[in-house]
């Protein structure tokens, strides 16, 4: 299996306020690399994101803004490229708010969310939260809202289920966006 996890944390409601980002780059069935940043989302934090992430305005005013990362990472975006994330609605939407608010187009890439692979494949959950499926899959989950700790524990949680039933039955999840 190959593909990108994807985790972001926002400042705010505003799907553009992106204030970390972490990546985990997966190749034959391995977690081969990583990617971490805070952002400057050059918008206000609202008190709730910050209760939940624990990331104040002070950490990120040195932080580089969305673009200067999407120099670095637009390459794992592409439309051949599978990006996973779990509620991958919201991660996705975070991205192309972002790109949209800066003027940048967004890219085309194929998507899976491990949030409903984990609805059909584990429905007897007492829901499907990421710490939820995590620990029910015996998945080290050390900060959870801590993006690279959380995109980390996405990509195992892709890779024990494939492993248990089969990339085969992973692909109708995969979807196109853009």
């Amino acid at each position: 299996m190959n593909f990108i996890a994807i985790d972001f944390e926002t400042a705010s409601a505003k799907r553009f306020s992106a204030c970390s980002l972490a990546l985990i780059v997966v190749r034959q069935g391995q977690i081969v690399d990583e990617f971490y940043s805070l952002i400057n989302p050059q918008t206000p934090f609202f008190w709730r994101n910050v209760q939940v992430h624990g990331i104040h305005e002070r950490d990120v005013q040195a932080a580089p803004t969305f673009p200067a990362i999407w120099d670095h990472i637009q390459s794992f975006f592409t439309p051949e490229k599978l990006v996973i994330a779990h509620n991958a609605t919201f991660d996705n939407s975070v991205l192309k708010n972002t790109l949209t608010h800066y003027g940048i187009t967004p890219p085309r890439y194929l998507t899976l969310d491990t949030v409903k692979t984990s609805r059909a494949f584990m429905p007897n959950l007492v829901n499907h939260k990421l710490n939820t499926v995590a620990a029910a899959l015996q998945i080290d989950l050390h900060h959870h809202h801590n993006a690279l700790d959380d995109a980390q524990a996405c990509a195992n949680i892709l890779l024990a289920q494939a492993n248990q039933y089969g990339a085969a039955r992973l692909q109708p999840f995969v979807k196109p966006v853009g």
